[in-house]
């Protein structure tokens, strides 16, 4: 059951990060992006950090995740594909650009952390 749930996560990242699963040319500006992530920092910035609204849970690292995949999952908060409730009324304020913006200053991150 381990390795189908990892080959499962290995196939979901691999279609996330495709060209063809994000919007070309929605590259983003990490600098911009820098400038609007004082909402996820509270949470998404602190290691180990676990929530207790609306359960108790451990929050995703998501420096260093996929440009795509973290437009994508912004997406589905606001569409309500995706229903963490802290996560949907800020993806709610969140534009396009925004989101662009936001995903490439924490994909970028991760750069940092490995170079």
């Amino acid at each position: 059951m381990t390795r189908l749930k990892t080959l499962a996560a290995c196939v979901a990242a691999l279609a996330v990060s495709s060209p063809a699963f994000g919007q070309p040319g929605a590259t983003g500006n990490a600098e911009v992006g820098s400038q609007k992530v004082q909402m996820c920092q509270g949470c998404h910035g602190i290691p180990g950090w676990r929530t207790a609204y609306p359960e108790v849970y451990r929050v995703p690292k998501i420096a260093g995740q996929h440009q795509a995949y973290l437009v994508k999952a912004l997406q589905e908060y606001k569409s309500g594909a995706r229903t963490h409730p802290s996560m949907r009324a800020i993806a709610s304020s969140l534009s396009d650009s925004d989101m662009a913006n936001i995903a490439a200053y924490y994909a970028q991150l991760g750069l940092r952390v490995a170079q």
